[in-house]
C-alpha cells in the first residue's frame, strides 16, 4: 500500500532496534563483520536506528589489551570498515569503540549514518568496583563539551553534549549513554532528554549475574518513565571473554515506562530486536507533564548547552507494517496477571470512593436504579461491597427496577435475580403510566395505537426514572448512585439533567464500558460474591447492550446501542487516545486498524469470549471514528461540564471538568473531522 497513511513515519513512529552481534575477544575485524551483518538485516527490516553493545567493535573484556597500540589501530580500521558499509544502508548505527584523544583512552559511542561519523560520545561514569576496573584503562568524559576528535581524516564532534536529530523526520532525535551511565544517580540521558532527545540509547556490556536482567529492565523502565522518552538498551552477548564473567546479550526497548520489546537471552545466534517507538506520543506526554519542563528549567535549560547534530534521513511513506503490539482494549492489559492487578485496583478504588462518600454525606441508604444491564449491575456490586466494608447491611441498598415501554422480560428478570442474590432491598415502579401522562400533557403524538418513537419519547422515560430516584433518596435518607460509565460520558450517551447523566455520586464515571466487562468477569473469577450472584453476573455479561427505550420492531429486533453509536470496543479505543494522548484522528485510525483489522492477529485477553473476537476494517474504523469525534468534541461536552462527582479510576484519563478534562461546552469538531477526512483513505 502506497498511501502515506500506511507508513509509520506519517504518524511519528520511529523504528529502533537493539542489536546483539556475536562478540569476540578483541578480533576487531570479526566484530566489524558482525556489526555490518546486523546493520544490513536492520536495513532490510526498515529500521531507522540500531543500538549495538558497548565496545562492540573493540571488544569489552580484554583488560590491559585496551592499552596496546595494535589493538587501538585495529579498532580504527574496524570503524572505517563499518562507516564504509553504512554508506548504502538506511539505519543510523550507534556502535561502541575505544578511542584515543589527547593522551587519554575513552570508551565511546559513535553515531554513524550513511558513510559518515556524526559524532562521538564518551562514557561518563566508569565503574571501578567489584568485577569492574574501567578507570585502569579509560578516562571519563565528564565535562568534555564543545570538542572534536580526529577520525577518518575529519574533525568529528566529540563530547557528552551531543544529541542527534534528523532534519527531515520530526521526532527522530536521540541521545547516547554507555552502560554504567544509567546506573548512576544522575544518568546523562536525563540531561539529553531535557535537551530534546526523544529516544535515549544505552550501549552496554554488563556481564550477567543472577537477578541482573531484572535490574536492567527496572532501570530502563524507570528512565524511560522519568525522562519521558523511549529507551533502547543493548548488552553484550556470547563471544566476549568469560575469563572472569559471563554475558547474556539482553536487548530492551521501553517507552514511557512500558517494555515494548525484549530479546532472547543467552542466544547462540546474533539477534536484532525491533520495535516502533511512538515519538508523537512522547512529545504529547511532555506537553502534558509540566514537571518535565520545570526540570529542564531547574537544570539550567540543557538545550542551550547541547549541540544538536543534524543529519538527513529521508522518511519512508509506504506501508512497512508495524513493529509494535497495539492493545485492542487500551484500558485493559492483555497479560492476565497485570489485568487481575488492574481489576483489583479499579474495583477497590470504586469501593473506597463510594464508602467515603456515604460516610461524608451521612447517608443511611443507597438508592439505585437496576436495569439488568452492565452499568447498573457493576454499580450495584460495588455498592454491595462498600456496604460490606462499612459493616452496614446490604438491605440499606434500595434497588428499584423501573420498567418502561420497551423493557425486556430478560433484563427485568436479570435485575430481580441480581437484587435477590445480593440481598438488597428491591422494589418495582412501573413508569409507564407517569410517562404516558407526561407525553399527553406536552402534546406528544404518542399512543399505543400510533407510536412516535423520537428522542422526547426516549428521554421522558430516562428522566422519569431519575426523578423517581432522587425523590426516593429524599424520602429514605439516601443518595442516588449513578450508574453511567466513562464511555457514555465520552459519547454523551445519556439524558442530561433530570436523566441518567445526573446522580449524587457517579461511581462508574471513571470506568469505560470495556473495563466494566472485565471487572465483572474478575469479580466472578476471584469469588467476590456467592455462586448465585456469579451465575446472574455471567448471564448479564452475555446479553446485548441496549437502552431499551424503544419497543422491538416488527422483526423482533431490540434497540441496539452499538448499532447507533458504534462498537464500544472501538469507541473506548478512540477515547483512550483522544483523552490520554491527544493524538490526531489519522494516527488513532492507523493504530486502530493495526489493532483490529484481523481477529486472528495478536493476543486477546484470555477471559474474552471467543464470539467477541471480531475484526474491523479501515472503512468501518473511519466511519465510527468520525461519529465519535462529532459526539465527543461538538455535541456532548456540556453534559461533562455538569457531571457529578465520581472517582478517577484509570490512568487512561477521566472526563470530570474538575479533574483531567477541561473543554468548552460550545466547542466544534471541525479540525478533527478535516484531519481525519484529509489523511485517512
Amino acid at each position: 500500500m502506497t498511501h502515506p497513511f500506511y507508513a509509520i513515519h506519517s504518524h511519528g513512529l520511529i523504528r529502533v532496534a537493539a542489536a546483539t552481534p556475536r562478540a569476540s575477544v578483541g578480533d576487531t575485524g570479526a566484530n566489524a563483520d558482525a556489526t555490518i551483518a546486523l546493520a544490513r538485516e536492520a536495513d532490510a527490516r526498515g529500521v531507522d536506528l540500531v543500538v549495538f553493545p558497548e565496545l562492540n567493535l573493540t571488544s569489552y573484556a580484554i583488560d590491559d589489551l585496551h592499552l596496546q597500540t595494535a589493538q587501538q589501530r585495529a579498532t580504527l580500521a574496524a570503524i572505517a570498515t563499518v562507516v564504509a558499509a553504512s554508506a548504502t544502508l538506511r539505519p543510523v548505527l550507534l556502535v561502541g569503540a575505544a578511542l584515543v584523544r589527547n593522551g587519554r583512552l575513552y570508551n565511546c559511542a559513535l553515531a554513524i549514518a550513511r558513510g559518515q561519523v556524526l559524532g562521538v560520545v564518551p562514557k561518563t561514569f566508569l565503574p571501578n568496583y567489584r568485577e569492574f576496573y574501567e578507570k585502569r584503562w579509560f578516562a571519563s568524559g565528564a565535562g568534555l563539551t564543545g570538542l572534536t576528535i580526529a577520525l577518518g581524516g575529519k574533525d568529528v564532534p566529540f563530547g557528552t553534549d551531543l544529541i542527534f536529530a534528523a532534519r527531515d523526520l520530526p521526532g527522530f532525535v536521540f541521545h547516547a549513554e554507555i552502560c554504567e551511565d544509567y546506573w548512576a544517580p544522575t544518568p546523562p540521558s536525563t540531561a539529553g532528554a531535557l535537551a530534546g532527545a526523544l529516544i535515549c540509547c544505552n550501549l552496554s556490556a554488563s556481564n550477567i549475574v543472577i537477578g541482573k536482567a531484572r535490574e536492567r529492565a527496572m532501570l530502563a523502565a524507570a528512565q524511560s518513565a522519568r525522562a519521558v522518552c523511549a529507551y533502547v538498551y543493548s548488552a553484550a552477548g556470547p563471544g566476549e571473554s568469560t575469563t572472569e564473567v559471563a554475558w547474556d546479550g539482553q536487548g530492551l526497548i521501553h517507552e514511557l515506562g512500558e517494555q515494548i520489546a525484549e530479546s532472547k537471552r543467552f542466544a547462540t545466534e546474533p539477534e536484532l530486536v525491533v520495535a516502533d517507538v511512538d515519538c508523537e506520543r512522547i512529545t504529547q506526554e511532555r506537553l502534558r507533564f509540566g514537571t518535565f519542563n520545570d526540570a529542564a528549567t531547574f537544570a539550567g535549560t540543557p538545550e542551550t548547552r547541547f549541540r544538536r547534530i543534524a543529519f538527513d534521513h529521508t522518511p519512508v511513506l509506504a506501508d512497512g507494517g508495524l513493529e509494535r503490539a497495539i492493545r485492542r482494549f487500551p484500558f485493559v492489559p492483555n497479560d492476565p496477571a497485570r489485568r487481575d492487578d488492574d481489576c483489583y485496583e479499579a474495583f477497590n478504588i470504586q469501593v473506597e470512593a463510594l464508602s467515603k462518600r456515604l460516610v461524608a454525606a451521612h447517608a443511611e441508604t443507597i438508592v439505585i436504579g437496576v436495569s439488568g444491564g452492565l452499568d447498573s449491575t457493576h454499580a450495584l456490586i460495588v455498592a454491595a461491597k462498600a456496604m460490606d466494608r462499612l459493616g452496614r447491611p446490604r438491605s440499606a441498598i434500595l434497588g428499584f427496577t423501573m420498567p418502561g415501554f420497551a423493557t425486556g422480560a430478560g433484563t427485568k428478570a436479570n435485575a430481580w435475580a441480581l437484587m435477590r442474590a445480593l440481598g438488597i432491598s428491591a422494589e418495582e415502579i412501573d413508569i409507564r403510566p407517569a410517562a404516558r401522562r407526561m407525553l399527553e400533557d406536552i402534546g406528544h403524538p404518542f399512543s399505543d395505537g400510533d407510536p412516535v418513537y423520537d428522542i422526547t419519547f426516549e428521554n421522558v422515560q430516562a428522566g422519569l426514572r431519575t426523578d423517581y430516584l432522587f425523590r426516593l433518596a429524599n424520602q429514605r435518607r439516601g443518595i442516588v448512585l449513578g450508574t453511567g460509565d466513562l464511555s457514555e460520558m465520552a459519547l454523551g450517551w445519556c439524558t442530561y439533567g433530570v436523566g441518567d447523566q445526573m446522580s449524587h455520586y457517579a461511581v462508574n464515571s471513571g470506568v469505560p464500558k470495556t473495563l466494566i466487562q472485565f471487572l465483572i468477569r474478575w469479580c466472578i473469577r476471584t469469588d467476590q460474591y456467592d455462586a448465585a450472584t456469579d451465575a446472574i453476573l455471567a448471564t448479564i455479561l452475555a446479553q446485548e447492550i441496549s437502552p431499551e427505550l424503544v419497543p422491538a420492531g416488527a422483526d423482533g429486533a431490540l434497540q441496539s446501542t452499538e448499532s447507533m453509536i458504534g462498537p464500544y470496543a472501538l469507541n473506548d479505543f478512540f477515547a483512550h487516545y483522544v483523552i490520554r494522548h491527544g493524538l490526531a484522528p489519522s494516527k488513532i485510525a492507523f493504530l486502530a486498524w493495526h489493532a483490529w483489522r484481523d481477529a486472528g492477529l495478536g493476543a486477546w485477553p484470555q477471559d474474552l469470549p471467543t464470539d467477541a473476537r471480531i475484526a474491523y476494517d479501515l472503512p468501518t474504523i473511519r466511519h465510527w471514528l468520525e461519529k465519535f469525534l462529532v459526539r465527543f468534541f461538538a455535541t456532548s461536552q456540556f453534559k461533562r461540564s455538569a457531571m457529578p462527582n465520581g472517582p478517577k479510576v484509570s490512568a487512561g484519563g477521566a472526563l470530570s471538568p474538575r479533574g483531567d478534562w477541561r473543554a468548552p461546552s460550545d466547542g466544534i469538531a471541525t479540525a478533527w473531522i478535516e484531519e481525519l477526512r484529509s489523511s485517512v483513505p
